[in-house]
This record gives C-alpha cells, structure tokens and sequence, in this order.
C-alpha cells in the first residue's frame, strides 16, 4: 500500500512538472539580438499547445528533501487514451521505510497494477485507484496541465538557450497553491518554477519546480504526442 502511495505521487508531481513546463515577461536580454518575447504571452500560447497534448514521456528527478514524495527518480509514459482516466505507465525508485525499492507500475481502465521488488504485478480496484489519483487530471484542459499553464503568476522570460536538442526559452515565475493543488495533492504552498518551452510549438522540454523546504523537482519531456500504448499487464 505505501508503494502505491507514492507512485500515485510520482505521476502527481509529473503532472504537476509537466504543467509547469510553459510558463514565462521579458527580463531585458535578447534572443539572437533581438529582445525576448513577453512572458505573459508565451504563458498564452503554451497554456493553449498544451491543451491538444495527449500522451508525452516524463524522466523525473526529485533533488533534496520533498516529505511527501520519498522519490529518488521516475521514468515513464502518460496518456489521455485508456479509458476514461487516461492510462499511465513507468519505472520509480524510492526510498520506502529506510529501504531503497524499484519497482513499476501500469495504470489503465481505471485500474492501478504496481511491481515490486519481487513477485508479479498486484492489482488494485478501480474505487481505490481513483480515490487516491485521477490520472486524467494531468492532461485535462480545464482544471490540468493547461489551467496551470494559464495562471503562472509573474511569468518572466530570462535566456534563449539549447535543451535537449530544443532551441528553448527559458522563464521564470510562480504557481499558487490552490492551483498546484489540482494535479498535486499534498503541495502545501506556493511553488517557484524555472521553465523551459519550446520556441517553434510552445510545448514543454523541461522544469525545475521549488518545492516548499529545500527541495526540488526536476523533469525533462520527450516524444510528446508519439503514440503510447499501454495495456494491463
């Protein structure tokens, strides 16, 4: 049951991550001579390309100390397709009871099936799975990534740089609680952010999210909208 926990928080946070991935006010440099775009209107653009995301792979890092998310790293793949909570799938490592545990998990139609160091997969009722995370809040574009994208406080376009073989703008701002609170639960304050985005589509490539205390979460995307597959093991 604790590892289910924490995976369900690993795909909160994804969710989370991969909503804060657009984020961005020109703080005065310039973009190959040329001033930066304004933070308020990539803010737009990206909220509104995030809404016809449906599937993208996350690689996760969780820096530092974060109590309600004991993860070390994730590595996964989420979908809008899988029934009506969308489906999600991946590999996390954690630290469970003093214990360093790897181990997968698959969730699809409503069902949540979590791999432990041992032994097959284990599956839970759709009634608890859904009680404890909904997966299609993620990409959801009223209350998902896309909401979080929309209400980025402050947004602040600071460099023009190169991630992930992505020619990126780089942004700065914040995310308020009530809103964060949507996609992860159990985030207890505002969140800083520094945001990476797309400068030909606007979609995400990478966040680095401030978690309340002294810890931080870092997350890359790829192959966003490549056709995700995935079934009950």
């Amino acid at each position: 049951m604790g590892m289910r926990r924490r995976i369900v928080g690993v795909i909160g946070v994804t969710a989370l991550v991969t909503a804060l991935v657009a984020g961005c006010s020109s703080s005065g440099s310039t973009d190959g001579g040329g001033p930066l775009p304004d933070g308020t209107a990539l803010t737009r653009d990206a909220s509104a390309a995030t809404k016809n995301i449906k599937s993208a792979h996350f690689t996760l890092k969780v820096n530092g100390t974060v109590p309600a998310i004991p993860v070390q790293d994730a590595d996964g793949d989420l979908t809008r397709e899988g029934g009506p909570s969308g489906a999600a799938k991946g590999t996390v490592k954690l630290t469970l009871m003093g214990q360093l545990i790897e181990g997968e998990f698959v969730l699809v139609d409503g069902s949540l099936y979590i791999k432990g160091p041992t032994g097959g997969f284990s599956k839970y009722p759709a009634s608890l799975s859904s009680s404890i995370y909904d997966p299609s809040a993620i990409l959801d574009p009223d209350k998902g990534i896309a909401n979080v994208l929309a209400k980025v406080q402050n947004p602040r376009t600071e460099a023009a740089e190169s991630v992930a073989g992505a020619d990126t703008y780089k942004v700065s701002g914040k995310v308020a609680q009530d809103v964060v609170a949507k996609v992860v639960p159990g985030v207890n304050a505002d969140v800083d952010v520094t945001l990476w985005v797309r400068k030909d589509n606007k979609q995400p490539v990478k966040a680095s999210v401030k978690m309340p205390g002294d810890g931080s979460v870092d997350l890359t995307l790829s192959d966003v909208d490549k056709p995700v597959s995935i079934t009950a093991p």
